[in-house]
């Protein structure tokens, strides 16, 4: 038994390791709040930090999160240029509860629909939320999964490396 758990925490080393300065997959189509289709490729901030965030209307830690950053995002744009770019992964019975959600909650995000959970897949998301922060380069240099208070303490300041990194 020993073995076995050995076996898989070196295996998730491993691959949150390979994961490092990935980036993400550039033709997977999603919606937008709108309706209409998009490509992952539009997830782009000018050499810019991006958070790139998989959440769900009925994920309760989903909106801790989103909630809690709300509150500091006009900082965090300011001081960094970040942008946090949230992607839900409700279905075809829950995506229509996305638009209203989110002008509900006054998130102003850019938020696109993964309604196929293609993304998901490709980006190795198993539950909400998980999030990503991406430098500049829009390469793939942090994730964490799951939220409890305090999470965004940690994320700014991957965020603000990033962004440091980037005026170099």
């Amino acid at each position: 038994m020993k073995k076995f758990f050995l076996t898989v925490i070196c295996l998730t080393i491993g691959c949150l390791a390979m994961a490092q300065n990935a980036t993400l997959p550039q033709n997977i189509t999603l919606k937008a709040l709108d309706g209409s289709s998009v490509q992952s490729s539009v997830i782009q901030n000018n050499g810019k930090p991006i958070i790139v965030n998989f959440w769900a209307t009925w994920c309760k830690p989903c909106n801790r999160e989103l909630n809690t950053i709300k509150e500091v995002y006009e900082e965090w744009q300011e001081e960094t240029g970040v942008k946090l770019v949230a992607i839900s992964i409700d279905d075809a019975r829950s995506a229509a509860r996305v638009k209203p959600h989110v002008d509900g909650n006054g998130w102003e995000y850019e938020v696109y629909i993964d309604q196929n959970q293609d993304f998901k897949r490709a980006m190795n998301v198993v539950n909400p939320p998980h999030t990503f922060v991406l430098n500049g380069k829009g390469e793939i240099i942090w994730q964490h999964a799951s939220y409890v208070e305090g999470d965004e303490d940690k994320l700014i300041e991957v965020v603000r490396q990033a962004a440091a990194e980037a005026e170099k």
